[in-house]
């Protein structure tokens, strides 16, 4: 099943229209501009990966992203990525980032589904979780009692919570019947990714956090997101044996998107470097939507 897809001008619109559910930040008064990562070699010892429009765009690698974090791992930079990708178990994102030759250790991938799955357990042991996700989503690896939300309105109406992870057979039709369902009977909603889009061969395709977002403006539920732009993740990997001791101007978070990837790196306190020629904003006017939004990258990069 293809999923919808969307618009970059639309999406970064929406984005602005959600501004106050996401976090505030400083930011530099210019950006400077690079050709690749390797340009910040002498600046910058940690780099924190988006994957989608950095690694990969749907089921491609990025041209030279593996010959550039193989030079970073030569000059002894320390490479994470942290990613928005909920669809599957950590273990089976390392599987497909192996495939297309980065040479990854479990480590090295600081997933939000992770974060979100650690949120459950604040949760009494008793609820039921219905989870919006594919049906070979790893569900075995929640720890919590989960039934997924398909065309059943009655499922609806039985769930104590809702868990997106992912929006890949998610239809219209079930967003009507999880939204009449919350405005009955408000319950928590986790969402393991906040993303609105990501890109994909085809177009940019519509991801939980877009619907979520639209819950929240039909329900007056407030979902809780577990992935960047939100603190969470970003603590988690700045946690990390290899990261905890470097100071923070010489960390950087890597991406595509202004509103996730760079609002969500200048939050956290570390630099950011926004990538142009590969997802959400690939043929964009840039400076425009920087001057529109606010978030200003401290360094432009035309590739990974």
């Amino acid at each position: 099943m293809r999923q919808p897809t969307a618009r970059a001008a639309e999406i970064f619109r929406r984005y602005e229209d959600i501004r106050h559910r996401l976090p505030s930040a400083s930011f530099p008064q210019t950006s400077r501009h690079i050709d690749h990562l390797q340009d910040l070699a002498d600046e910058i010892d940690v780099f924190f990966l988006d994957a989608f429009g950095v690694l990969n765009v749907g089921d491609s690698p990025v041209p030279g992203a593996v010959e550039r974090l193989e030079a970073l791992a030569a000059l002894g930079k320390q490479v994470f990525v942290i990613t928005n990708s909920a669809s599957y178990s950590a273990a089976h994102a390392l599987e497909k980032y192996r495939s297309f030759g980065f040479d990854f250790t479990p480590q090295q991938v600081i997933s939000s589904r992770n974060t979100a799955r650690a949120a459950l357990m604040t949760f009494a042991s008793h609820m039921i979780w219905g989870v919006v996700a594919m049906p070979s989503a790893d569900l075995d690896e929640i720890d919590a009692k989960t039934v997924l939300l398909l065309d059943d309105p009655e499922t609806y109406d039985e769930v104590d919570g809702v868990l997106f992870l992912s929006s890949a057979e998610w239809t219209p039709a079930r967003q009507i019947l999880l939204t009449q369902s919350l405005k009955k009977h408000r319950r928590p909603v986790l969402v393991a990714n906040p993303d609105l889009v990501a890109p994909r061969e085809y177009g940019l395709s519509i991801e939980p956090g877009y619907y979520a977002h639209e819950l929240a403006d039909n329900t007056g539920v407030k979902p809780q997101f577990f992935g960047k732009p939100f603190a969470g993740i970003f603590s988690y990997g700045l946690a990390q044996s290899a990261v905890k001791d470097i100071p923070k101007n010489r960390i950087a978070m890597v991406g595509d998107t202004l509103h996730t990837d760079i609002l969500g790196g200048a939050a956290a306190g570390i630099r950011t470097v926004l990538i142009t020629d590969h997802g959400l904003l690939k043929d964009e006017n840039i400076p425009d939507l920087i001057a529109t939004s606010g978030i200003v990258p401290d360094f432009i990069s035309r590739t990974t």
